[in-house]
């Protein structure tokens, strides 16, 4: 896979809202970091060493099914 620097400013703003080490759902990573394809920043940033959990959830009472996203190792800052 081809991927981005951590120098790039759309990997820098959703490796700064996955940061905390919470789990943040697709619609707040995209919201929050303004990037379109949150699963390719994710595997880009897991290319840079970065260990990213993802957890399906299954939601409300349309049974909607939301991907989590949680950070527990950042990227390398050499990449």
């Amino acid at each position: 896979m081809n991927n981005a620097s951590i120098k790039s400013a759309r990997l820098e703003r959703v490796r700064k809202v996955l940061s905390d080490g919470k789990p943040h759902s697709t619609w707040e990573i995209m919201r929050r970091g303004k990037v379109a394809a949150v699963s390719a920043c994710v595997a880009e940033l897991r290319c840079l060493g970065a260990r990213i959990d993802c957890q399906l959830r299954i939601e409300g009472p349309e049974r909607r099914r939301i991907f989590y996203y949680t950070m527990t190792k950042g990227p390398r800052q050499d990449g």
